[in-house]
Parts: structure tokens; sequence; C-alpha cells
């Protein structure tokens, strides 16, 4: 199963623009759901009831996401990227249309599963079709594109989920996807295409994939709900967390014992994909405990609006994509490991400025120091994941990227579950179920103490990948042989 091998152009101009342009559309679905959803949410539990269960509305599709991202990455390697991607546009379809038509709260949280299952197949399929299709050298840049998608959505969706909830109903929320969903599926149908693959086709590790996903979801949903729902003491909590951990005991034994695993842990004491994978992790941890914690500081604290404390979110998801975008001329020039050590110690800047912000601190200030961590992220997780990639061969470079994205998601969890508990233990929840009180400023700033110490591992961890400088020298002066050629 060997991608044709594509013409040379990156832009959506180029030959291979449709197939970016279907994967820029595939990942839109999953970056505008990420965020449509938030400011329609209120309006949703008051037409269908059920307000006890609208945090499900995020869980269930975090968790139906994260447990099918390794799953679906791998199975990209036995069954083909061109179905799997396809398979998880039309979840996603499904999904969308059971959560538009959804007449209680049960049904819509049944739709918000098949959307995270579809999402949890689009988002590696897609990362892995752009290693395939994209050279070394191609690889950041298209990337970047890919990121601009997430930085758009973060602006676009909030907005339109509040005025479809106000001006239309709140069901367009998820009816939007149709078309998006029919015009992705339409284009990589027609314009990305694969060879077969030669030889034999491995068999499928059903009852690995079983163990993993059970394993998975009850650790993700033990983190999640941990100290909200239950206490961290409680019953439930040792029950749930307990569970996963003999389930995922289990699958590390079967994973080990069978030759062809859906997820292959050896694949981790390869030194370039275990440290980006545990540099994912701390991804996940950093960026999604900001995205939680810089609102409720600058709505609960500095007393702005909503709005405005968007604004200071967005600078980083504005300098994420920029920095992606130009990562590529950095580690063809020093290598992977330089380029993530220098967006790491910016990452490590960015946090540690946020312990400066105080309860008089303008939102500038918070804006400037999340533009910083954007900025240090961009050369930092898109680096080490096409690291991970140009290391793996084609039949597991989606199980790679699945992988990695896996971690991002455990990360989030994590940090969410101990950045909660920090800040539950200090304030009171308000009627909305946000923190407040005097002790708020306290507790952001405990959180934002964490985020900083986090950011030191990561840059420890960035030091940890393979030294390549050499081998960036010798593609450099390679690449330069060849235009040298291709001139006389």
């Amino acid at each position: 199963m060997q991608t044709v091998t594509a013409p040379a152009g990156i832009g959506l101009r180029s030959e291979r623009g449709p197939v970016l342009l279907a994967l820029m559309l595939s990942t839109a679905l999953v970056a505008l759901d990420a965020t449509i959803i938030a400011t329609a949410s209120a309006t949703i539990a008051r037409e269908l009831g059920g307000f006890e269960q609208l945090p499900w509305l995020f869980s269930s599709y975090l968790l139906a996401q994260a447990v099918g991202t390794p799953v679906f990455g791998r199975l990209s390697d036995v069954l083909g990227r061109k179905r799997l991607v396809l398979a998880g546009v039309a979840l996603f379809f499904l999904g969308s249309v059971l959560c538009g038509f959804a007449w209680s709260m049960p049904a819509l949280v049944a739709g918000r599963v098949l959307q995270g299952l579809g999402a949890g197949a689009v988002m590696p399929v897609s990362q892995t079709i752009a290693a395939d299709i994209y050279t070394l050298e191609e690889r950041a840049k298209a990337q970047g594109y890919l990121a601009s998608v997430w930085a758009i959505s973060s602006v676009v969706g909030p907005t339109l989920g509040g005025g479809f909830s106000e001006f239309v109903s709140w069901r367009w929320i998820f009816f939007v996807n149709v078309p998006l969903c029919a015009l992705a599926a339409w284009m990589l149908h027609r314009r990305y295409h694969e060879t077969p693959r030669e030889g034999a086709r491995e068999p499928i590790d059903y009852l690995g994939a079983l163990l993993l996903t059970g394993g998975s979801t009850l650790l993700l949903l033990g983190l999640l709900e941990g100290g909200s729902t239950w206490a961290w003491s409680s019953p439930a909590s040792v029950a749930v967390l307990g569970a996963a951990l003999l389930l995922l005991g289990i699958f590390a034994v079967h994973a080990r014992r069978t030759r062809y695993p859906v997820v292959d842990l050896a694949i981790l004491r390869r030194r370039v994909v275990g440290v980006s994978t545990a540099v994912s992790l701390l991804v996940g941890v950093i960026v999604l405990a900001l995205s939680t914690y810089v609102p409720i500081y600058a709505q609960g604290v500095l007393g702005v609006g909503p709005l405005v404390a968007g604004f200071a979110l967005a600078a980083m998801t504005v300098g994420w994509p920029v920095s992606a975008s130009n990562a590529g001329r950095l580690y063809l020039r020093i290598g992977f490991r330089w380029t993530a050590v220098i967006g790491s110690t910016l990452v490590l800047a960015g946090t540690a400025l946020t312990l400066l912000l105080g309860a008089s601190s303008p939102v500038v200030a918070v804006a400037a120091t999340t533009f910083v961590v954007g900025v240090g992220m961009g050369l930092t997780a898109v680096p080490t994941l096409i690291a991970a990639q140009s290391s793996a061969a084609f039949t597991e470079r989606g199980a790679v990227t699945g992988t990695n994205m896996f971690a991002r998601s455990l990360g989030s969890a994590v940090g969410v579950a101990v950045c909660g508990a920090i800040v539950n233990a200090r304030t009171t929840l308000g009627p909305d179920g946000t923190p407040e009180g005097p002790g708020l400023m306290a507790a952001v700033h405990v959180v934002f103490v964490l985020l900083t110490a986090s950011a030191a591992v990561l840059v420890i961890l960035a030091a940890l990948m393979p030294p390549d400088r050499q081998a960036a020298r010798d593609r450099r002066a390679a690449t330069a042989a060849a235009t040298a050629d291709a001139t006389t």
C-alpha cells in the first residue's frame, strides 16, 4: 500500500493541492467541533433538558476521539489510509446528523460519541497522509496549512456556535458539518490515490484493540470524572482507574506476545519515537491547561468579558501555525533536536511569564505570554512528530502517528485532572460551574507554576531527541547539489 509519488508543489494550487484541501476540510470538521458547541451548550440544555448530563457533550467526544486515535492509526497501516479516513468522515457525518436531529440529551451524547470516533480516525490518518505525500523538506509547510485550520476554527467556531443558537437553531451547529463531510469525502475519493500493497495483509489484532480501547476508555474516564463526578478516593474512582490499569497491563503483555499487535509498544523503545511521544504528552498537559484556565483567569480575576478572554487565548492559536509553517526552514538547517530545544525553551519562557501575571495585569500581557507559548509549540510539537514519522516505515507510520496523538489526548486529560484538583481545592464553583471566589488568583498561580515545571521537563525531553544536526547538513548539501544539477 505504497502511496503514488506525488508531483512537486505544496500550495493549494499545486497538483497535490486538492488532496491538501481535502485534508484541511477533514481537519476543519474536528477543529470546528472542538470550539463551536461551547457557546451553545446552555441553549441545548434548556431545550433538551438534562442539564446534569451537559458535561458529557464534551467528555463523550473527547473519550471516543482519544481511544480511537491509536487504533485507527494502526488500522490505516493495515487496511489503507484512504479507506480509514473515508470511514472517519462517514462516522463524523452520521454523528452530526444524529446530533442535529437529537430528541433528547442521551441521543445527543450518542451522536457525539460517533463524532468522536470519526475524529479519532480523521486526525491521525490525515496527518499520516500528509507524511506520505510530502517529502521531509515539504512537510513542515504542509503542516502549517493544517495548523492554520485550528487557528481559524478557534475564532470562527465560537462565533458560529453563538450565531446559530441565537438566530437560527443550535441544531445547525451539527448540520453545517454535512456539506463539509460530503465535500471532503468526494475530494479524497477523487484525488487521493493509493497503489495496492504488495504481499499478504497483516492480520488485525482484534483482542488487542478491545483491550486497548477498554483500558484507555476507563483511564480517561477516571481522569476526566475524578474530583468532579466522584471523589478521587471514592470506590468508583478506585474501581475505574484500577480496572483501567489492569486492562492496559494485560494489553502490554498481549502486545509483547503477539506478532502483529494493534499497537506495537516496541516502537516506543526507539529513542526518537519514545521521546516525541513523551513530548506530545506534555504538550497536551500545557495546551489544555492554558486553554481552560487562561479564560477563567481573564474573566474571574481580571473581570473582562468572554470575547476579550477569548482574545487572550487566541494569541496562542495564532503563534502556533505561524511558527509551525516556518519550522521546516529551521529543522532542515539545524536538525529536529535543536529546533525542538529552541521551541520548548520558548514554551518555558512563555509559561514563566505567566508567573508574573496578577490581579491587575493587562489583557495584552496575557495575550503576549500565550503567543510566546504558541510560537514555541509550533517549533516543538510539529518537528518532533515529523521526526517520529520520518523514522518509521510506511507500514508503521500510522501507528506512530496515532500513538503520538493519543499521548497528547492523555496529557490533556492528566492536565485537566491535576489542574482541576488544584483549583477546586482553593475555590468554590459558581452557578455556571466555573471556579470563583477570593482564592481564584492564588489557585491559577499554582496552575501556572505547574505548567512552568512541565515546560522545564519539556526542554529536557527535547534535548534527549537523537542528535541529527549532521544529518540536517547532509540533507541540505544533497538538496543544493540536486538544485545545481537541475540548473545545468
